[in-house]
């Protein structure tokens, strides 16, 4: 019989490199091994030196468990301050930001691999914060507090996907010399020479929660699609996912993703009539360049997600490649 999953209290960092689908995009080889040697040289011995272990990587992403909420924070600040020294004699579009979250919760050990909320709470405070900021819950916050020299802003208590309480969020402000606070310059991501698209989650406008599966079907399929446009970067479904559910400004978006343009739409279902509006904005003006309407009947959902992503990547393709 396999071991009953392990339960246990531990501090959660969540961390990923902002604007990482740009950078690829722009440079796959030297943002691999960028990113391999920050690892080396930098991330990796700092998790070692303050108790730290990896629990998980995915791509871009890091999944850290440390004893204490103390230790996590300040291995945090270390990292982003070592990143920001590293990151002087870079072009300001090839520097490696990373954006991370911390709870403190409980946890499940599978594996060694870590579940549940006090992760899934990390993770979502990672989306939270600017590219080469910390983001803590009340929690990690209320342990930190008075134990290491920074200052914190109080988010309030934010909605967070997939969570069902609020959870009371804050950011650290101070500078010591990385970028981790919401002012800093370094936040805004250069634009490619290229056409730039982010395509946010499509809103759930009927009322329904079983139309969310359609609406994130629709988002899917249309990112997908785009990746296909020749001459056309476009940011990665796990990126532009953190946004879902939130009230964001596109500009924010543009800045945060590296971006010109931002797709944005909804769905709204009506008995077996579905209408699925979509509008393609200019990031750095707000401005709108396209905007389309579709009403069809429900008879084929996957063939009317197919037409529908196809048909809003036509028009982005004539508006933004072609265009240009």
């Amino acid at each position: 019989m396999s071991e009953p999953p392990e339960r246990r209290l531990a501090a959660i960092v969540a961390a990923d490199v902002a604007g990482y689908s740009r950078l690829i995009g722009a440079d796959e080889e030297g943002t691999l091994r960028a990113f391999r040697a920050h690892r080396d040289e930098l991330i990796d011995p700092l998790i070692a030196e303050h108790g730290g272990r990896i629990a998980n990587t995915a791509g871009d992403s890091l999944l850290l468990e440390f004893p204490s909420v103390v230790n996590a924070v300040r291995c945090s600040l270390a990292v982003q301050e070592g990143i920001a020294k590293r990151n002087v004699e870079i072009p300001v579009d090839r520097r490696i930001l990373f954006r991370v979250g911390i709870n403190v919760g409980d946890v499940v050990s599978v594996g060694g691999d870590l579940l549940g909320d006090g992760v899934n709470i990390a993770a979502r405070l990672e989306a939270q914060a600017k590219p080469g900021g910390i983001c803590l819950s009340g929690d990690a916050y209320r342990q930190a507090k008075g134990k290491v020299a920074v200052e914190f802003e109080d988010l309030g208590e934010l909605e967070l996907k997939n969570i069902a309480e609020r959870v009371r969020a804050y950011r650290i402000t101070s500078d010591r010399g990385a970028a981790v606070g919401p002012r800093s310059t370094s936040a805004a991501l250069p634009l490619p020479d290229k056409p730039s698209i982010t395509v946010l989650p499509f809103e759930n406008m009927s009322g329904d929660p079983e139309q969310e599966v359609f609406a994130d079907g629709i988002t899917e399929e249309i990112i997908t699609t785009l990746s296909k446009v020749p001459g056309l970067l476009v940011i990665a479904r796990n990126s532009t996912f953190t946004y879902k559910g939130r009230s964001v400004d596109v500009k924010q978006v543009g800045s945060e993703q590296g971006v010109r343009y931002v797709l944005e739409g909804s769905i709204r279902k009506s008995g077996n009539r579905v209408r699925i509006s979509a509008q393609l904005i200019d990031a750095t003006t707000s401005h709108h360049v396209w905007a389309e309407r579709y009403d069809r009947n429900i008879e084929d959902i996957f063939q009317l997600q197919d037409e529908i992503a196809l048909k809003v990547a036509t028009e982005v393709q004539v508006e933004l490649t072609e265009g240009e």
